[in-house]
């Protein structure tokens, strides 16, 4: 939670200097303007509160009320002027941090079924990400060279795991300049090698870059990923 708190604060050095003009300008996610992500932001907390109450209390309790309604929450606050978001992500932030305060340390190994069963202890890293790679995505000066180093090197991971077996993604050896071993994704025979710094591989695995600062053996382009999530 102190690295959430962190990146929290980050992100609201950005959001309070956003004018109204800023907020309905486009973001990095296709469709979306800055509204959409802070209004997303804002859900997301909220929803992962839901998530934190049902690990404590034992009644279920969904992160949203269903995808459908998710996305019209989002829609319809998108177009709320800069102050009113920052407002509401501050409220939602705070619900969120009270209700990990309220967690007694056993409700952090409850398992919930959301239909990718996790333990609760991980809802604080789906925050921690949700924070730092939205603030990429407002578009607004923030970029993966910002991330914290245990970040990066954690997403980094995270996203190697999450394409393997997925036939749309390259083979590839990847070479974090601060890690002292490889990641492989798919076969590593005849894979190229992409090497570059952490935040740099995990900005470009993530869609949110293209790749600038990396390198590939043997030369030539960059291959093409396919979706993160």
């Amino acid at each position: 939670m102190a690295e959430v708190d962190r990146a929290t604060e980050r992100l609201f050095t950005t959001v309070d200097g956003l004018s109204d003009a800023a907020v309905t300008a486009p973001s990095l996610l296709p469709g979306w303007t800055r509204g959409h992500v802070l209004a997303h932001l804002t859900r997301n907390a909220d929803g992962l509160t839901n998530l934190l109450t049902w690990a404590r209390t034992g009644v279920v309790t969904p992160q949203y009320a269903s995808w459908e309604r998710r996305n019209a929450d989002i829609e319809d606050g998108a177009a709320h002027p800069a102050a009113r978001h920052a407002a509401e992500l501050r409220a939602a932030v705070d619900r969120f941090a009270d209700a990990a305060a309220q967690m007694p340390a056993e409700a952090w190994a409850v398992v919930l079924d959301t239909g990718d069963p996790q333990p609760a202890a991980r809802i604080t890293w789906r925050r921690l990400r949700e924070v730092e790679v939205h603030h990429v995505d407002l578009a607004a000066g923030y970029q993966p060279a910002d991330w914290p180093d245990a970040f990066s090197h954690r997403l980094l991971h995270e996203v190697v795991a999450s394409f393997a077996g997925r036939t749309q993604a390259p083979a590839l050896i990847l070479r974090a300049t601060e890690l002292g071993h490889p990641l492989t994704i798919g076969s590593a025979e005849h894979a190229p090698i992409v090497a570059g710094p952490a935040y740099a591989l995990g900005g470009w695995l993530t869609g949110r870059t293209r790749g600038t600062g990396l390198t590939i053996t043997p030369d030539g382009p960059l291959p093409e990923l396919p979706d993160w999530i």
